[in-house]
């Protein structure tokens, strides 16, 4: 304790930046770096002042790897914003070209989709239609081998047993204008 408070004195006193790392016995780590640095900027500057390689090429190889990821990711971000329609007027109209072309391909793709999905439906019920003529047939076939009483419904929605009557035909009348009115007065 008095030593982080010695770190922090210097700190206030000498105007110099200070970090400090203890590891106790036990191995409790604690920790004080000046208000305006961090750790690793001293570290950075103790490689630097001392010329001792404090990272190996592993370590070095690992940082530039992540920074590499982290610009990819940046420039990632940014696509997909564009592709989301935000942030367009920072581009140029060459720029806008490419994202017009993934739109389009991406639209069709939608669209092939839905038109496959469409001719699945219409399969589908041009089989369960089939499937219903199929079973109805069958059904009627069984009510006639059982007995021949068979109540049908034909197109005009009529129930008749057998084929023994006729379908009902509509009558129209007409009324004839040679006939003499009865009602007038002569």
């Amino acid at each position: 304790g008095g030593i982080l408070k010695k770190a922090k004195e210097i700190t206030v006193l000498c105007d110099a930046q200070v970090s400090l790392v203890v590891f106790s016995s036990t191995g409790k780590m604690s920790e004080y770096s000046s208000p305006s640095t961090t750790l690793v900027k001293i570290l950075d500057r103790y490689q630097k002042a001392s010329g001792k390689k404090l990272w190996d090429a592993k370590h070095e190889f690992l940082s530039n790897e992540v920074e590499r990821i982290k610009k990819e990711n940046d420039s990632m971000q940014i696509k997909l914003r564009h592709l989301k329609g935000e942030d367009l007027t920072s581009l140029h109209p060459k720029e806008l070209i490419p994202i017009e072309e993934a739109l389009e391909n991406g639209l069709a793709n939608v669209r092939a989709s839905q038109m496959e999905f469409l001719r699945a439906l219409k399969k589908n019920e041009r089989n369960l239609e089939d499937e219903n003529k199929r079973l109805s047939y069958i059904l009627h076939q069984q009510q006639i081998s059982m007995g021949g009483n068979v109540r049908e419904v034909d197109h005009h929605g009529y129930h008749q047993k057998g084929r023994d009557y006729p379908s009902p035909i509509p009558f129209a009348f007409r009324l004839q204008p040679i006939q003499p009115n009865l009602h007038q007065n002569k």
